[in-house]
This record gives structure tokens, sequence and C-alpha cells, in this order.
């Protein structure tokens, strides 16, 4: 009788001609030889090792017996000193603690690989589907990877592996083929299934992701030809329809690309068409992993320049100005950068400059406002960080985003110029920089390598290759935006390259911060660095390290980035509110080592960005955490938190207005909100003192006086000596406490409680100590009548720094 369920779980290529074909349940008889449509000879057909399934599906079942195992190869936000494996799921209701050690994984090898693993009596499970989980000793759970065949997706973000009994590890089976696969065509593998034949489609497997071009990309302006390149390996035609900017549709020329062997499409047409505009289309076989639509336009990835988020894309002779400057800017040395994190229309929608409302909207403005606002030279920050700039997706020009959104990594946002569709967009963000290297300020842009936004032309053009994608060929989303980009595949990698490498060469920018880092992978991010240190040495590289998958901080560790610290961020709210215990004190203010860096400047500390609530509005004693009118307790609890963020080992950075207590009025997610983001000015002279206190702190930190507070290299924990009263929230904390460095000493003590606080400095006392600043301001010169006593009493909300010039004993 025939079979009425699928037989056929899925069937993937991984290689030209080879592949495997898994089955919904264990086959036990000799299997039939598949039948391929296009037809293929098949050269071989072998069952795989039942152990091989479990390094996708985290099981397999042998001889009685149920394995779990664990290949740290497949959650790459781990590495071999993480703390202990454990084994999780109904069976020990989530909770593997204790039991003797019984869902503790081991060390073992499977198929040549280092793995850990737990083995049970397959009958202790019975034989229903169940679901199962790697969690560390530290209470991390690990989410599985996103390519595993049995991953189920609950609520929210939480995912799983399920145990399916009639998937043992005896349902897989490779082949191997005469001829190879083109991966143009909807290849079909069919199974004997009932007296008829069963069929899905071939997707391609990691092979495919290593396919690569080393052909330039995107539209080549020469003098008597434009060549025309895109990468699209699984297409079957390509066509590329270019017109003089505003002309008509009947005016258009129409050029057939021809596919070369590598998946690359060229082109040419006779001239030089720099400023003429044009759009890719694209079609392909038709099945769950591709996304083929050959009538919708597609702006080029690789466009220098593009009129708006939707196209069309812009011809750029990329020989002609803004030409790279002859004389490159030197960024500050991760140990003197102090970073404000600003949005280009934030700063500019109520500034006190007379700007025009064109010059409101975008790069024209901003690089007046670089030139003319002293509210960074009165600040005294030496680096900028500015929100995405590259193209992304909003509407109308007029609209307001952050810029999370992107749509092309290579022009810069055509919603900030002037003249996008005649590419005025290159020229007037070259400018911004030129501006903000003038005053001797570092730019660093904030990118989005993680995901893209709509209209999605990178889905057009191979949905599987670009994107990562569930067993069933859905996007996966740990990014929270929609989809997420497989930065791992080489072309993808050439991309995110490719890009950076013209902002530094074109736009002399000075450094990146990666966005939800985590998704790019550690190894890609090394790759990344590798290729800008080439280019610029003093390059600054950022990572926000994290997404809703995981978070590779540590494995950064060794690298030259500096992580954008959660953990400090999260702290500081706590601590100025008289919650701080003195290991986690003393973590953060020594860069915090160990975990989350190896040296101090990898650990990036803020306490406010533009994402969730402003810093004021976060610590607020008004209800509805609405810091709009902050009392004064908001503003002394700001100053101490000024002083423990300028005097922490590591890369401070504060968001514009932060320093005059920027309220959103207790909003929390503003990202289309550019009427409640806006900077009000006039804050600043209502928070006069708050913002001084932030400016002293940083003058003395960038001073040759304040280099014991940026202390270099891999730092011993001598050089802090801290000093605690518990139960008091205050402590005190010696710099070059041991010696080591010249420059003398220095004393920060801090009592964020609401009550006196007592401190036994001891013999710390017996120095000739000058005062430098309190709870209030940042003195003019120094308080030589102001030396600390043996013990310290400091007021609530109270704070003392000293300097003292002895550097002996």
């Amino acid at each position: 009788m025939p079979h009425t369920e699928p037989l056929i779980s899925r069937a993937l290529l991984t290689g030209p001609s080879s592949g495997l074909v898994e089955l919904s349940r264990d086959w036990t008889e000799n299997p039939p030889a598949p039948q391929f449509k296009p037809a293929r000879a098949v050269t071989s057909f072998t069952r795989l090792p039942p152990a091989e399934f479990s390094l996708e599906s985290g099981y397999f079942v042998e001889n009685g017996n149920l394995t779990f195992v664990f290949d740290p190869g497949h959650y790459p936000w781990t590495e071999p000193s993480d703390p202990e494996i454990f084994l999780a799921g109904d069976f020990n209701h989530w909770n593997p603690a204790g039991d003797g050690g019984r869902w503790k994984l081991r060390a073992d090898l499977i198929e040549g690989r280092a793995v850990l693993t737990a083995t049970h009596p397959a009958a202790a499970f019975g034989r229903e589907r169940f679901q199962f989980k790697f969690v560390n000793s530290a209470g991390r759970w690990l989410a599985p990877p996103d390519s595993a065949p049995n991953a189920v997706r609950n609520d929210g973000w939480n995912s799983n592996l399920e145990v399916n009994p009639r998937q043992t590890g005896r349902h897989r089976f490779a082949f191997a083929t005469a001829e190879p696969f083109d991966l143009a065509e909807n290849n079909r593998l069919l199974w004997p299934n009932g007296g008829d034949h069963e069929s899905v489609f071939l997707i391609p497997g990691d092979f495919f992701y290593g396919m690569t071009t080393d052909k330039k990309q995107g539209a080549e302006a020469r003098d008597r030809q434009t060549t025309f390149r895109l990468f699209a390996p699984r297409a079957v035609s390509v066509e590329v329809r270019l017109f003089q900017a505003g002309g008509e549709a009947d005016g258009e020329e129409r050029v057939s690309l021809r596919r070369m062997p590598d998946g690359c499409w060229e082109g040419r047409v006779s001239g030089n068409r720099h400023g003429w505009h044009y759009w890719y289309f694209v079609d392909g076989p038709d099945n769950a992993s591709t996304h083929f639509r050959p009538e919708f336009p597609i702006a080029d990835p690789y466009a220098l320049a593009v009129e708006g988020p939707a196209g069309p894309a812009i011809v750029v002779d990329d020989r002609l100005p803004p030409a790279p400057p002859k004389k490159r800017f030197t960024p500050p040395l991760p140990e003197t950068l102090v970073i404000v994190e600003l949005h280009t229309r934030d700063v500019l929608a109520r500034s006190p400059l007379a700007l025009g409302a064109d010059e409101r909207l975008g790069f024209r403005g901003l690089a007046r406002w670089a030139r003319e606002s002293d509210y960074l030279s009165s600040l005294g920050a030496n680096a900028v960080e500015l929100l995405p700039v590259q193209e992304f997706d909003n509407p109308r020009r007029e609209d307001y985003h952050w810029g999370y959104m992107p749509v092309n990594y290579f022009s810069p946002e055509s919603g900030y110029a002037s003249d996008p569709g005649g590419g005025g967009q290159i020229e007037e963000f070259a400018d911004v920089v030129r501006a903000f290297h003038e005053r001797g300020t570092a730019v660093i842009l904030d990118v989005v390598y993680n995901h893209v936004g709509n209209p999605n032309n990178l889905l057009l053009i191979d949905k599987q290759y670009y994107f990562d994608l569930d067993a069933r060929g859905g996007l996966m989303n740990w990014s929270g935006c929609g989809n997420d980009l497989r930065c791992g595949a080489a072309m993808v990698k050439r991309l995110i390259i490719d890009s950076l490498l013209r902002w530094v060469r074109v736009f002399d920018v000075d450094g990146f911060r990666f966005d939800l880092a985590e998704l790019l992978g550690v190894e890609t991010l090394k790759e990344i660095e590798t290729a800008l240190r080439a280019e610029k040495p003093g390059i600054i590289l950022i990572a926000e390290p994290w997404s809703f998958r995981g978070h590779v901080g540590r494995q950064l560790r060794f690298t030259g980035y500096s992580s954008w610290n959660d953990g400090f961020r999260n702290f500081l709210p706590e601590f100025v509110n008289g919650r701080g215990a003195p290991e986690t004190v003393r973590h953060f203010m020594t860069g915090s080592p160990g975990n989350y860096a190896a040296g101090p400047y990898q650990s990036l500390n803020y306490t406010e960005s533009h994402d969730d609530r402003t810093w004021v509005d976060l610590i607020t004693e008004n209800p509805g955490h609405n810091g709009m009118d902050a009392t004064p307790r908001d503003a002394a609890r700001t100053r101490l938190m000024a002083a423990f963020l300028f005097a922490s080992a590591g890369v401070p950075m504060i968001a514009a207005g932060q320093d005059f207590l920027r309220s959103k009025g207790g909003l929390s997610n503003t990202y289309l909100r550019g009427d409640v983001n806006a900077l009000d000015y006039e804050r600043l002279e209502l928070h006069a003192d708050t913002h001084r206190y932030f400016a002293g702190w940083i003058r003395f930190r960038l001073s040759e006086a304040g280099c014991l507070l940026r202390p270099g290299g891999r730092t011993t924990n001598t050089f802090w000596q801290f000093v605690f009263a518990e139960p008091s929230p205050a402590f005190a904390v010696i710099y070059n406490a041991d010696g080591s460095t010249a420059g003398g000493r220095l004393l920060l003590a801090i009592n964020p409680g609401d009550a006196p606080a007592v401190l036994p400095l001891g013999e710390v006392a017996n120095r000739q100590w000058e005062k430098l600043a309190d709870e209030n301001r940042f003195f003019d010169s120094p308080d030589t009548d102001a030396a600390p006593e043996p013990t310290l009493h400091l007021p609530p909300l109270g704070l003392g720094f000293w300097s003292s010039a002895e550097n002996a004993g």
C-alpha cells in the first residue's frame, strides 16, 4: 500500500557532485539508489555513521544508548576554557544541577572532532519526542546552531534541540554523481515511496558559501566603456537597465550580462557613464532557498551612491573627487580616546547655530556644526561616533531614523545629502570628516553588517548565499530585525571588507563600531581587522559583542577590538544608588579584566547610548523615569557616575547631551522620534555645572597628570589599591599604589550612599596630597590645604579626588 507520509526530510549538496539525503525515519533495509532531475548518474550511495548525525543535531542512538553531543565548532561564542557544560530538558526539569553530576558532559572524540558527550540508556527517555539544550555551569543557556535540522523555535527568542526517536542517525545517506550539479537549475532528488517517487529540492550546503570571485564588483566607469559586474551564483539571467538622471523609461538602455564560471555576471556598455542611473533585474530557480523576483528592480549592492533607499544606483567614476587625503588623520591611541556618540540630526535640529532648514537635515549642516559649534571643544572629547550614515531605509528624506536598517554599504545616506540624485552625498560626507579632523576629532562610524533593511536587494540576488537560513529555508532573526546576513560566506565577507576599505581610503574615516558584532562571527571580525590595519594601522575598532544568540566579548580579548561593556552600563545605575558590591567596583574600575578583556582598552565603558532610556531618565527620582526636570540628587548621582566612568581603565564613551542631563521624558525606544531625540541646548545652560564637571574629568584624564587613569598594557592588580568599609557602599582607590609607573599617585574616594561614610586610609594619607575635585566641581587649581585624613569622612553622595607627586614608598 502506498506511503502517504513524506519520507524525505531534506536533501543537501555537500559539493558540486556530492550530497546527502535525510529521511523522516530510520531506514534499516538496503536503500534504493536515488534519482535526480535533471538526470545525473549515481556513482555511490552509502549509509552515513549515526555518530556523524550528532555533530549537527546534538544526539544519536546506537546499541540502545542515547548519546548527547556538544560540538564547540557549532557554538562559536564558546571556548575550551568555558565553564562546564551540562544537559538540560524535561527529563531533569531543565535543572541539571546536582544529581551527582549525572548530566555533566565529558570530553570525547567523534569522527575525529573534539566534543563533549553524555550517554544514557535510550529506554529511559521513552519513545516520544522531547526537547533539550546545553547550559554551562554559570547558568548561560547555549542557543542551538541555526543549521541544526532538529532546532525548534519556541516563544520569543528561545530555541531548543529536539530528539526524534524515529531519527536516531540511521536515516542519513551520502551520494555522489558522475557530473556536477548546475546550481542555477531546480535540482531535485527523487526517492521511491509507495510505488511512486517523492521529490525534494537539492539545497546547496556549506561548500556553496565558499564560492567567490576576484573580479571587481559594481559599476566600473572608465574612459571608453563602463563595466557592470554582479555576483549571483544561482541566477539564470541578469540584466542591467541604465538611463541618464531624470531620463524617461523609454530612453533606457538594456544590457544582458554574461555568466562567468565563478558565479559573477559581467557586461559592458560604451563610454564613461559617470552620473548615469541603473538597476539590475535578476532571475533564477524557484525553491525554498531562493527569492528571485525578475520583475523587481535591484539597486547594486556595490553602488558607490544611490538616489534613495530603493535606488536607483548611480554610476560613479571612482577616479574622480573626493580624492583620498594627501596626509591621513592619525586617530588617538586607545588609551587617550574619549568618545561622544551622536546622531546627525539630533545635534542639528535645535542647534543655536544659524543653520538653514535643509542644513539641519544632513551632512552640510553637520560639517558646519563640526566647525562652528563649541560643544565638543568645551567638552574636550577627541572622537565622535556617528550613528549609521550608510544608506538606510527611511522612505522620505525628511523622515527621521536612527539608521540601523542599511540597504547599501558603500553610499553615504542619500537623505542627508542636498543633491542625492547627483551623487552629492559623497563630497558632502567627505567634508564632514574633514571638518572634524580640522579640530582634531576622530570620526568613528556605527556600521550595521548583521542584517539589512528594505528593499532587501541581497535577498533578491541570492537568499541562501547572503542570509542565514534555518533548516526549512526560513530567514534566521537573531538580530531582531527580520534577517541575519551570512557573514561567513566568502563574498559577504568581501562585501563587508570592500565597503569598509572605501570608507577609510576615500573619506579617511578613523574607525568603526560594529552593531551586533556577534552575528558577524569572530573569524570574520579578525579578517576585518587584518584588512583595515593594513590600510590604516591606528584604526579604531569597536564591537557591540552580543546579539539575541550569544556574546563574543571573551573571544575578542586577544584582538584589537574594544567591546561595548554592557556589564559596566548595567552596574553604574546600581552603584550610584548605593548598591555596589566591592568586587564589582574593583572589576569595572580596573578595566573588566579576565572574562571580558585581556587589556584595559578592550573594555569600552559607557552608561548611555542612543538605545533605551537616557542616563538621567534611568536613575531619576521622578516617577515614570522622566528626568526632564532632574532633581539635585539626580545631578549629584550623574556627577558620581562621570567620575567613576572617566576614572576607570578602558575607553570612556558618553552620549551627546548626557553631560547636560539629556532626557527623553522617560521614553525608551525612540528610533523614529527625532522630536524627542533632538538635543535641547538650553539644558546646557541649565546644567552647566554638570557639563563643566564632565569636561573637567575629560581634561584631566587626557592630561599628562592623568596618565595614571589610563594605564597601558596588561597592568597588574597591585597597580590599584582599594579600600572598602562594608556595609557602606563607599570606597577609595589609590592609583599606582605599587609605584610601578612614573607620575606619582592618585586617590579617588566615592560615597554613593545616603548616609555619611568613613574610609580607613591609614598610611595612605601620610603623603603630600593636593585635592583636585569634589562631588560638585573640578577645581581650577589644586587645593593643597584639603589633604585626606587617615580616617576619611565622606558625606552622602560625596567624592574626593587627590594627586600626589610622591612616587616612592
